[in-house]
């Protein structure tokens, strides 16, 4: 009797979907094949995969996406092997749409095999909910057999049981690198100027254009004690001098005071942090990237593609002098949309270090400039790309973007004020050993991109 519904797809790429579907189904009530040795990175067994298909199968759901050929119009080995099988079965025992695709990417052609125009799709690039409501539509108009109201997944407990326990914890010395950016020197003091009102003070930091400076109401704050206090207006040049200035030391900031007028310890924190943002604002902007305000506010830096533009090189921390060097781009082609770009956003630390907790996220664009602002398709086309990315390639991607911003002198720094103070950020963000490890399944699974990470967004001035 033809009572299972057989799922062919493409692993590893879409383990994640063929999980989701395969779980949705038995706990609907259907009778559920899959290669469970393959998802788990074995071998496939053909002779039960032939016989499920040849005697069992009542449909068969081709996971269809563009991880199915190998080249246009060439299907990958095995599920070419499935899909010929089946469509051999469907012709000769005359079983109408034996073969559904479920198009899980919707830039796959209609036509990406021979064969594949003339079957009826069912689109889940969309909404996978509202695919699944299509597909159960049609096992029902197709009198699918069930063997009962909704029931407990035996799939979803094989992939707790077998799939998650491949990466569980195991004795190995392993270094971890955290998102912690922690700044390695700054000057001894900043200091804050207090102006009449915000215009003056904001025409003083236009003044000042050469170190970072910060804006907050009617406050300048800056490493540099001696800024320029002299502005133009109407050809006139006038000096604008601040009500009252105020220094403070690290260790005051971190330790705290006591204060009964302005500015009291919140306060003083509040403009060192600002600080520190335009200090990060000016360094990214020295080296080339670029800063755009993403949809919740935030701010993210990018490396535009500019012409000539190679990968990274850097050697992990630790490694051995003679091991080869590594390379990793941060910008690279997307389909045929545009450019991808790895993009990082700061929030400013002060514990458990002094410096950034950095945030990864992708953008893409049309030239390698310009931004694409469609929120929807980027988001879409976010969740693409990163569902390739794993931890060593998130690892790579930051410690890439970081080592790019190295000098000549194997330093990053940036100059903070007139008098040759500089501010230097350590080499690599903050890193730990530990003696124990995991086996990575090198899968994305239900795992959403950290582009989705929650974050209370930073109600920025621009200090451009």
């Amino acid at each position: 009797m033809r009572d299972t519904l057989f799922i062919s797809h493409a692993t590893p790429e879409d383990n994640e979907f063929a999980i989701w579907i395969g779980s949705r189904l038995e706990m609907l009530g259907y009778k559920v094949w899959i290669d469970r040795d393959r998802l788990l990175g074995g071998e496939p067994f053909w002779r039960t995969i032939d016989g499920v298909i040849r005697n069992d199968a009542v449909k068969v759901l081709l996971i269809y996406s563009n991880n199915i050929c190998l080249s246009p119009g060439i299907l990958k080995d095995g599920i070419d092997k499935e899909f010929s099988l089946a469509e051999t079965i469907a012709k000769s025992e005359g079983l109408s749409d034996f073969i559904i695709p479920l198009n899980i990417d919707k830039d796959v052609p209609y036509n990406s095999f021979i064969g594949s125009n003339r079957l009826n799709q069912i689109p889940f690039f969309g909404n996978w909910a509202e695919g699944l409501k299509q597909l159960l539509k049609k096992l029902i108009k197709d009198n699918v057999p069930r063997l009962g109201e909704i029931q407990e997944s035996t799939f979803s407990e094989w992939y707790e049981n077998e799939y998650i326990s491949n990466c569980s914890i195991i004795s190995k010395k392993e270094l971890y690198y955290s998102s912690w950016w922690q700044i390695a020197e700054m000057p001894p003091k900043f200091f804050m100027f207090k102006f009449t009102n915000a215009e003056q003070a904001k025409a003083v930091r236009n003044a000042n254009t050469l170190i970072p400076v910060s804006l907050l109401s009617n406050t300048v704050s800056t490493f540099d004690e001696n800024i320029n206090f002299t502005i133009t207006r109407e050809d006139e040049e006038i000096e604008v001098l601040p009500d009252a200035t105020y220094s403070f030391s690290l260790t005051d900031i971190l330790d705290g005071f006591l204060s009964e007028s302005f500015p009291q310890h919140k306060d003083a924190e509040n403009h060192f942090k600002w600080l520190l943002r335009s200090v990060i604002t000016n360094l990214f902007r020295n080296k080339g990237l670029w800063k755009q305000e993403m949809s919740n506010k935030k701010f993210v830096y990018f490396l535009p593609s500019y012409d000539n533009l190679k990968p990274v090189s850097f050697k992990y921390p630790f490694s051995s002098p003679n091991k080869k060097d590594k390379r990793k781009s941060i910008v690279g082609k997307f389909e045929d949309i545009g450019k991808w770009h790895y993009a990082v956003s700061c929030q400013t630390s002060l514990s458990p270090i002094v410096g950034f907790s950095l945030k990864s996220h992708l953008v893409f664009t049309s030239d390698g400039f310009k931004l694409l602002q469609d929120e929807k398709k980027v988001h879409g086309y976010r969740r693409k790309k990163g569902r390739r990315f794993f931890n060593d390639e998130w690892r790579d991607l930051q410690l890439a973007f970081i080592q790019r911003l190295k000098d000549n002198d194997n330093e990053i720094k940036i100059k903070v004020s007139n008098e040759g103070w500089y501010l230097k950020m350590e080499n690599w963000t903050e890193m730990f050993w530990s003696d124990v490890g995991y086996r990575d399944p090198s899968t994305p699974m239900a795992v959403e991109i950290i582009e989705n990470f929650l974050e209370e967004p930073l109600n920025e001035e621009n200090d451009d």
